[in-house]
């Protein structure tokens, strides 16, 4: 079988989350980079939602082919065929929870403290305030092990990693000044993790005709 097609855009925080679950799960893909600008017309048939990422399964021929339209339900499918590190074994429940409290409101706040000129109604600096509650909670968990859950590496972690991230590069003189040691520890780590440098490789806009690329390039 022909491996899945992935339609991905290197800054967005939900592909970086998909992506991750796929180094984490050892599995290889054929990548295609999107200009969110100019969408392909072939993602958009499978997906009219227009947003990465986007996971295409390719069946056997003939058969038609399996969508999978949202970040977390990559990670999930990638990790359900392999996950050598035990990621769905560490408090799965508990685990959501957090990625939803990502997704559904701090997510919110880091649109507008990136974006602060699209959102008059409030100064930068309150939404940055909003956006800190979820990360004086996210401390809280680093005081207590290495990882959100503990001493093992989560699915929560990679989730919310990529957000954090965007968060901080608003201003990151700021937020390193800020007393999140734990936090700035755990986002160092990140940074610094051979899968998370894999998953930033830049590769060219796909077009229809392209020589396949293969994410990773090297299978692990």
């Amino acid at each position: 079988m022909p491996p899945p097609h992935l339609y991905s855009f290197r800054r967005c925080p939900y592909a970086m989350r998909a992506r991750l679950g796929l180094l984490f799960a050892g599995l290889q893909v054929e990548l295609r980079e999107v200009v969110l600008k100019d969408k392909p017309a072939q993602m958009l048939v499978i997906s009219p939602k227009g947003t990465v990422p986007v996971l295409e399964l390719i069946a056997n021929e003939g058969t038609g082919s399996i969508v999978i339209e949202q970040s977390r339900e990559i990670v999930e499918w990638a990790l359900r065929q392999h996950d050598p590190q035990g990621l769905l074994s560490v408090d799965p429940v508990r685990a959501n929870v957090l990625i939803d409290q990502n997704d559904q409101q701090f997510k919110y706040w880091l649109d507008r403290y990136k974006y602060a000129d699209r959102y008059p109604e409030l100064p930068q600096l309150e939404y940055r305030k909003q956006g800190e509650v979820f990360l004086q909670f996210l401390e809280g968990l680093l005081a207590e092990g290495e990882y959100l859950l503990g001493s093992k590496v989560s699915m929560a972690d990679i989730g919310i990693m990529p957000f954090v991230r965007q968060f901080v590069h608003v201003d990151q003189e700021v937020f390193y000044g800020l007393p999140y040691p734990h936090l700035q520890r755990w986002l160092r780590h990140w940074l610094g993790h051979p899968l998370f440098q894999q998953a930033m490789v830049k590769f060219k806009p796909w077009q229809e005709g392209d020589e396949p690329v293969l994410f990773p390039q090297d299978s692990l």
